[in-house]
């Protein structure tokens, strides 16, 4: 299959945000089909798109554009909202006009609430054709798709396969879930469709892992990257970071939702998490803190929460370090954009690798902000 190194300046994925796309990893991305989902290009060498999902009630229009706008904010790019009956339906098009990202209408179980979704303005579909009702209805939304000239997500999980699939207990659970979307797949491209992309999940980590794996190299279709069910926020984040993370690391994946139970806007922090990490992109604070030991002498375990919740706006990427004491705080602060090292109730400011001044523990949240915020100013003007 085609590959394709990744991109290496600033591109802007939509007119909502724009981020840097960096190269520090000797990751190779694997060549996928390219397709449009609204505005947003997903797949062949577009960056790869962070999305989540709203946990309000679709219908309760107010409060689902709320939190939508909020996610987007934070650097999502795909909104996808629940459509569990008709009234949920009938609220896209006034979300449609209060989101200004891509909406996809997330469908289980009944084909005509996937068909009402298109009618009223849904950018894509997430369907699980494991779950929808056969053949029949499955032609019916993907020719209802193709009018509409919507991009549709092939959802398989590995609680809902086929019959005849789930009773094959031989054959390990990764490769019946990639038979299960092979099928679907290729049920649409022979009724003329290509604006898919797929998924195939599990809550386990390891079978995800195989099963993304076995599928990137039978398909040039982009792939929507999860761990379902993941857990807690600890739980969750430790699943969704070493998947999605090893997926993308070996070069596979086109765009991802980090799932969480816990506040989607939690969701936001992990995803853009593992993509600096692994330096694919950068947007926002990289936050370096100390683990704490007996020589601390401020309550940096408070410092670093208060930094942390005040600087979560900050779109511009950069690194502050947060030290504790003299051991190592003073060269982690120098070699982060902005940076303090503790001592007994004060801390120094540092920016750049310069040393600043020194400031009072009660002073140090709102300083070390200050900079940051007066930093990104310059940053955000074309400054120095």
């Amino acid at each position: 299959m085609p590959q394709v190194a990744l991109k290496t300046e600033s591109l802007s994925l939509t007119k909502f945000h724009a981020h840097k796309i960096v190269k520090l990893m000797n990751i190779v991305r694997k060549k996928t089909r390219l397709i449009q989902v609204g505005d947003v290009p997903v797949g062949g060498d577009a960056p790869i798109v962070v999305q989540s999902m709203t946990n309000t009630p679709t219908d309760d229009v107010e409060a689902t554009a709320s939190q939508a706008n909020e996610l987007i904010e934070a650097g999502c790019e795909i909104i996808r909202v629940a459509v569990p009956d008709e009234a949920a339906a009938y609220a896209l098009p006034a979300l449609k006009r209060r989101i200004p990202a891509p909406l996809i209408a997330d469908i289980h179980f009944d084909h005509r609430l996937a068909l009402l979704a298109a009618d009223q303005g849904a950018d894509g579909l997430r369907i699980n054709p494991g779950n929808l009702g056969g053949t029949d209805r499955l032609k019916k939304v993907i020719r209802k798709a193709k009018e509409r000239g919507l991009a549709v997500r092939i959802g398989v999980n590995s609680g809902s396969l086929e019959k005849d699939l789930l009773a094959q207990k031989e054959r390990s659970l990764a490769d019946r879930m990639v038979e299960s979307a092979l099928r679907q797949v290729t049920l649409l491209e022979d009724w003329g469709f290509a604006d898919y992309k797929i998924s195939i999940k599990s809550s386990d980590v390891r079978t995800t892992l195989d099963a993304y794996r076995a599928l990137s190299e039978k398909t040039d279709a982009p792939l929507h990257l999860g761990v379902t069910e993941a857990g807690s926020m600890t739980e969750g984040t430790i699943k969704s970071s070493i998947g999605i993370g090893m997926l993308l690391a070996d070069g596979i994946g086109d765009t991802f939702r980090v799932s969480l139970t816990a506040p989607p806007i939690k969701e936001m922090r992990v995803a853009y998490g593992i993509l600096r990490t692994l330096g694919i992109r950068e947007r926002g604070v990289e936050l370096v803190s100390c683990p704490t030991c007996g020589r601390c002498r401020v309550d940096l375990l408070s410092i670093v929460d208060d930094v942390e919740r005040k600087l979560a706006h900050i779109r511009s990427p950069l690194k502050v370090a947060v030290m504790g004491c003299v051991v190592n705080g003073p060269g982690e602060a120098r070699e982060a954009d902005v940076g303090v090292a503790g001592g007994k109730g004060i801390g120094i400011l540092f920016k750049k690798g310069e040393r600043i001044r020194k400031i009072g523990e009660a002073e140090l949240v709102d300083a070390l902000v200050s900079e940051v915020e007066s930093m990104t100013r310059d940053i955000d003007a074309g400054g120095p």
